[in-house]
């Protein structure tokens, strides 16, 4: 019994579905573009986006230069958005800008056309070309919209896109240290350093510096590695007077005594 009543159940939705789609496709063929209108809001309103985005697609043609072609074009983004097609969203947020320059959602667009290329951009492992984009564009928003009640949100996107970056070059100079190609390494990592020196990862990229060029100088011809292993001390010194407390010190200074030691050694032979 029980099973029969859920095969019925399955049917009427089945054919509540087919009904559904088949009064769709009566309203997209339809040549009435009112209705149309009518039912793409009411499609949006009822948070059904992609029959709205089909509908809005169809009619943002023929509606260009009429009274309701910005609200249409305004939601028809947001339909993309809402579908989490974030590609096509960014894209239609950025032509609502350019198309409404005086609309009071274009400052609104102009925001969420830097969050849809944050939101579409790939873990960090990955090419970062549109985190790029995002960060350019999000900051270019917050640089002329100071005053904008989503300044606050900006910045954090700003900073989920620099961290993603920052992971991405950092992970780059681990590679090459790990691949044993130490001078590479040591200027990758100088690289990150510079590029944010206010990641809360900033004393283990200077301790990477010390540990690469004590292995660059290691590995090193005999007449080049005094040099070498003076750059090595250097960079020991910077860490431990720029983090005079990093959990680091102690295996850097390992490395510092090491190197210290290796240069009189040197010197002595030299003598």
């Amino acid at each position: 019994m029980r099973i029969r009543v859920k095969n019925l159940l399955f049917i009427c939705l089945g054919l509540l579905a087919l009904s559904s789609c088949g009064n769709f496709e009566k309203v997209r063929k339809s040549s009435d573009v009112n209705m149309k209108l009518t039912k793409a809001n009411e499609y949006y309103d009822k948070k059904e986006y992609m029959h709205a985005n089909e509908l809005y697609g169809d009619l943002k043609g023929v509606m260009k230069n009429t009274r309701n072609y910005e609200a249409l074009y305004y939601r028809y983004c947001y339909t993309f958005y809402y579908m989490k097609n974030y590609l096509e969203a960014s894209y239609y947020f950025k032509n609502f800008v350019e198309y409404f320059p005086n609309s009071k959602n274009t400052d609104e667009c102009e925001f969420m056309h830097g969050v849809c290329l944050y939101k579409y951009s790939p873990k960090y492992s990955l090419d970062q070309t549109n985190t790029v984009k995002a960060l350019e564009a999000l900051q270019s928003f917050i640089n002329t919209h100071p005053k904008s009640d989503k300044v606050a949100e900006a910045n954090n996107y700003v900073d989920q896109c620099r961290k993603k970056l920052e992971w991405k070059d950092a992970d780059a100079a681990n590679l090459y240290y790990n691949i044993g190609q130490y001078k590479a390494a040591s200027i990758a990592f100088k690289s990150v350093l510079h590029n944010y020196p206010e990641s809360p990862n900033s004393d283990l990229y200077q301790y990477m510096i010390v540990k690469a060029m004590f292995k660059y100088a290691e590995l090193s011809v005999t007449e080049k590695q005094e040099e070498r292993y003076a750059n090595t001390i250097n960079a020991y010194r910077e860490l431990a007077d720029t983090y005079p407390h990093t959990k680091y010190l102690p295996e850097a200074e390992k490395l510092y005594s090491q190197a210290d030691e290796n240069v009189k050694k040197i010197r002595n032979e030299h003598k």
